[in-house]
């Protein structure tokens, strides 16, 4: 039998562990050794400084109020107004329209001035006027009397005024006082241009030219 199966192995368990143990409790003190002695060399080379800061300045006191500053006033309290405030509605007013613009001037021109009027016709030269043939008095009688007017007794004096043509007979009537009662205005007017007949009125030659006859008429009730 060999060497080697006469060793117990728990034995040679305990041996490699203290082998191990005792190597590295040498290098731990070799390291530890060796940096020691490199710190101390450092430490020899270097000059340490040390810088004291100043201590900061001191603050000045505060200075003492003045004696003639009066405290300040309590303040003003006002006390709540018993009448509740107004209440304000949104009032909505509405904007007018602007006018509309007035419409631009329009140019009228000026009317042309009226033409002068034309110059009256010469008055004819007469030699003779017209003149009534026959009794103007018959010409209205009691019998024309209106009938009307006789009952409610109305009377009064007509004027009047005819144109006469160059045949004598009268071309118009016209009233130049009133007798106050249409009706015998009328009659008047009806019964002259019915029945009188005249003579024309004649120019300086002779001939036969249009003129005109006044005259009045009586209306009064026959007794």
């Amino acid at each position: 039998m060999a060497y080697g199966d006469t060793t117990d192995p728990k034995n040679r368990v305990i041996a490699i562990v203290l082998v191990g143990v005792f190597t590295a409790m040498l290098g731990y003190g070799l390291v530890n050794g060796l940096n020691i002695s490199i710190v101390k060399k450092i430490a020899e080379k270097l000059d340490v400084v040390e810088v004291e800061e100043p201590p900061p300045p001191e603050e000045p006191p505060p200075p003492p109020p003045p004696d003639n500053i009066l405290p300040p006033p309590p303040p003003v309290v006002t006390p709540p107004s018993p009448i509740p405030p107004p209440v304000r509605t949104n009032t909505v007013q509405s904007v007018p329209k602007a006018p509309p613009a007035p419409p631009p001037p329009v140019f009228i021109p000026a009317a042309p001035p009226a033409p002068p009027a034309p110059p009256a016709p010469p008055a004819p030269d007469l030699t003779a006027g017209a003149s009534p043939r026959g009794n103007p008095g018959r010409w209205a009688t009691n019998d024309d009397y209106p009938a009307r007017a006789m009952r409610e007794e109305r009377e009064g004096t007509t004027g009047f005024r005819v144109t006469i043509g160059t045949d004598g007979r009268v071309t118009s009537c016209d009233i130049t006082s009133s007798s106050g009662h249409p009706d015998l205005d009328a009659e008047t007017c009806k019964l002259i241009t019915r029945r009188a007949r005249f003579d024309p009125a004649k120019d300086r030659a002779g001939n036969p030219t249009t003129g005109s006859y006044s005259n009045r008429i009586r209306w009064q009730i026959p007794q």
